[in-house]
């Protein structure tokens, strides 16, 4: 016969506040041992030291919508600086009345780097709407069709022309890039060492150099009364430049390959180019992802050197704006302005790049 006595209720028992919740972590992280809360404690004095000046001076003191007068007479931050130059700043010489136009072409381009962030989405559709993408775009700076009035591209400038010489510039980079990889690597002697002449020159001189030498010794050779775009081969210089990078990454991927993948697709009497394409690179660059981004976000901020070359890029044009005898001073504002342009930019980069590694990640 079963027992009808109720079991007692036991009252539970709760961990100490001290060890939960928001003071828990604290206690964790940020006071565990003497040595952890002597550096928790300084930090918070060098933040008490520095963040209220900063605030006071970027928010509480600063003047947004006036002019230089104004900002001459505030001990704060000139963000006038942007607001009254804003349009120069990001589309340079490009005619006033036409500014419409790259802003347009850049906002179809941040719509399909947005819309291309699914992998599910990679597909041939998504291949033909990048070419009209980029044929509207061209049209869009370009002009000259559909009643669009013709621009020349020495107008071009800002932001516009930071994001194609980025862009366009990274996406061609890295096929080529893994191109010279799979070069260095083959059997074939010539293509080998020239691969590896290619790659080491390349390496060996900054990119100051090479555009120094796409702008100014390059068109010596030219036939006469033959020109070549200046953007075309500041474009096409950062191209060669960061393939070599690239390699080098690649090729430390395929390096990190085992001998059995090969092997297996021997058994399985794949050729060469079918192994690359379907067992090795697909493995390759997915160990790599991590230092190809570093170098194609490091690309991406070297694209502000084309200045030497008077392209009007966006720090050319916030420069320029600096150069006006009513905004001199206001440098850091225009600066801060430019460097929050760059890591949005940067980050959004890293920001992915994490998202794919982690999809791809199949060894979990």
């Amino acid at each position: 016969m079963k027992s009808t006595t109720a079991a007692p209720h036991r009252e539970e028992i709760k961990p100490p506040v001290t060890e939960i919740g928001v003071i828990g972590w604290i206690r964790a992280n940020l006071f565990n041992g003497w040595f952890n809360s002597l550096l928790t404690l300084a930090v918070l004095y060098l933040l008490w030291l520095i963040v209220p000046g900063t605030v006071k001076w970027a928010f509480i003191d600063s003047v947004w919508l006036t002019g230089s007068e104004e900002c001459r007479a505030t001990d704060g931050a000139c963000w006038s600086v942007i607001s009254a130059n804003i349009r120069f700043i990001l589309f340079g010489f490009y005619p006033h009345d036409l500014q419409w136009r790259p802003l347009l072409a850049m906002g179809l381009l941040v719509a399909l780097l947005f819309y291309s962030r699914e992998r599910s989405r990679w597909n041939k559709m998504l291949a033909w709407s990048w070419l009209v993408g980029l044929f509207v775009m061209g049209l869009l700076l370009k002009g000259g069709l559909f009643g669009l009035t013709a621009v020349e591209s020495a107008n071009w400038g800002g932001l516009p022309l930071t994001l194609l010489l980025s862009v366009f510039g990274l996406t061609a980079a890295y096929p080529v890039g893994v191109v010279l990889a799979l070069g260095r690597q083959s059997e074939m002697p010539v293509i080998k060492s020239f691969c590896v002449v290619y790659i080491e020159l390349i390496r060996g001189v900054p990119l100051i150099s090479l555009l120094f030498m796409s702008s100014v010794v390059f068109p010596l050779f030219l036939p006469e009364g033959v020109t070549v775009n200046k953007i075309l081969r500041a474009q096409v210089a950062i191209i060669l430049f960061t393939a070599a990078y690239i390699a080098e990454v690649v090729r430390g991927g395929l390096q990190g390959i085992d001998r059995g993948q090969y092997e297996a697709a021997e058994s399985l009497g794949l050729n060469y180019f079918q192994t690359m394409r379907l067992i090795i690179l697909p493995q390759a660059l997915k160990i790599v992802i991590p230092p190809s981004v570093s170098i194609l976000i490091s690309a991406f901020k070297d694209t502000s050197l084309v200045v030497i070359i008077a392209l009007y890029d966006l720090l050319k044009t916030t420069q320029t704006t600096l150069s006006d005898p009513k905004w001199m001073g206001y440098s850091a504002e225009a600066y801060i302005f430019v460097a929050l342009i760059y890591f949005i930019c940067c980050f959004a980069m890293s920001n992915y790049s994490r998202k794919l590694e982690k999809e791809l990640d199949t060894d979990r």
